[in-house]
């Protein structure tokens, strides 16, 4: 089961796994960036735009869903940029797919931000992101993944 949701088969011990799919929207040396709002949990960290993959649905198409839901834009979901999975110091784990894109329709919108942003990839280490994150954060301003 992708969703992690609860079955009738007995869970092993350790932190529920979340699946992800999240999006680095690149246009001319920059990528999009938002910054979790203040009432939510990791609050004002910054991520990739994206979020949970429902049952039944694949990474890119929960990933389309994701990016109408919050920025307004309709994506063309390019090729897996890298997997990464990540368990948190105080529980709960992610297993996170990003994906490049490159075209879009539609003009962004910020539907749940607290603020996104156009950053050139070798600044992205200034921002405070997701721990999650943080990895391809480096890999991202070294040049190394785009």
């Amino acid at each position: 089961m992708q969703d992690g949701a609860p079955n009738a088969s007995p869970r092993p011990a350790g932190p529920a796994l979340r699946f992800v799919a999240a999006a680095l929207i690149v246009r001319d040396g920059e990528v999009l960036i938002g910054q979790r709002r203040s009432n939510q949990p990791m609050a004002l960290l910054w991520e990739f735009p994206g979020g949970k993959i429902e049952t039944g649905e694949s990474p890119q198409e929960a990933l389309v869903r994701e990016l109408v839901e919050e920025l307004g834009i309709h994506a063309t979901v390019g090729p897996k940029v890298i997997h990464i999975r990540h368990n948190y110091r105080h529980g709960g784990a992610v297993d996170l797919q990003f994906f490049s894109v490159r075209e879009f329709e539609g003009e962004i919108q910020n539907h749940i931000y607290e603020q996104i942003r156009w950053v050139k990839l070798g600044d992205l280490t200034t921002y405070d992101f997701l721990a999650a994150d943080r990895g391809l954060i480096r890999d991202l301003a070294a040049g190394k993944l785009l």
